[in-house]
């Protein structure tokens, strides 16, 4: 959750950028883009591998005393019981991290762009000028959505290269300042494309942050 100053901070990193263009700038934050529920099956599959694997291999010291069927209880209950916690623990960032190919994150934050484009109309500026920048903060992903018209005047390329800075402060945990820093890039290439008309810049869109769960 951000505190107000944070806030603040990120309005007026917005407002200022404004200043430069035409453009309407739209940061957006969401806790994250997708709930890698494969991501839970692999973790829960590898913890119950693990819990059977030792425990066959302490097989040998159960025969001895013979093979009974508390023993084939005992191991489908602590199998299952492994998978549950692996289960679990498929749900935390950094098991998500290695269970999960940074091309499937980028995916999912990129359907979550679209996502929040429509459904905050952010297409409905007069002049087709409104931008999302989305940051999913499990991810740690900055993706910019232009509107049409902007994207196609400003190549991939550069969107990539602007807001790289932004995801090294972001993969530093600098939530906000990752935020701000990929605002103020954005607002830097778009005013060399949609340049601000003086008397003829209104703010069209919100300039507060969006935030979703």
């Amino acid at each position: 959750t951000l505190t107000a100053e944070e806030k603040e901070r990120i309005r007026s990193t917005v407002q200022r950028a404004e200043q430069q263009t035409r453009a309407e700038i739209v940061p957006m934050i969401v806790p994250r883009s997708g709930f890698y529920r494969d991501a839970q099956h692999w973790a829960g599959l590898v913890g119950a591998v693990m819990v059977l694997t030792v425990l066959l291999t302490c097989e040998a010291l159960w025969l001895p005393w013979g093979w009974h069927a508390a023993n084939a209880a005992w191991l489908v209950c602590a199998t299952i019981l492994a998978y549950g916690i692996g289960s679990r623990c498929g749900t935390l960032g950094p098991v998500i991290h290695l269970l999960t190919s940074q091309e499937r994150m980028l995916h999912k934050v990129r359907l979550r762009a679209e996502q929040g484009f429509a459904r905050h109309a952010i297409g409905q500026t007069r002049e087709r000028t409104g931008e999302l920048i989305l940051l999913s903060v499990l991810e740690r992903q900055i993706y910019v959505l232009p509107d049409h018209p902007m994207a196609q005047q400003i190549p991939t390329e550069r969107w990539s290269q602007v807001v790289q800075v932004a995801v090294e402060r972001l993969k530093a945990h600098d939530i906000v300042g990752g935020l701000c820093e990929g605002i103020e890039q954005c607002g830097r290439l778009l005013a060399e494309v949609c340049p601000a008309r003086p008397g003829d810049n209104p703010d069209e869109l919100p300039n507060q942050v969006l935030q979703e769960r």
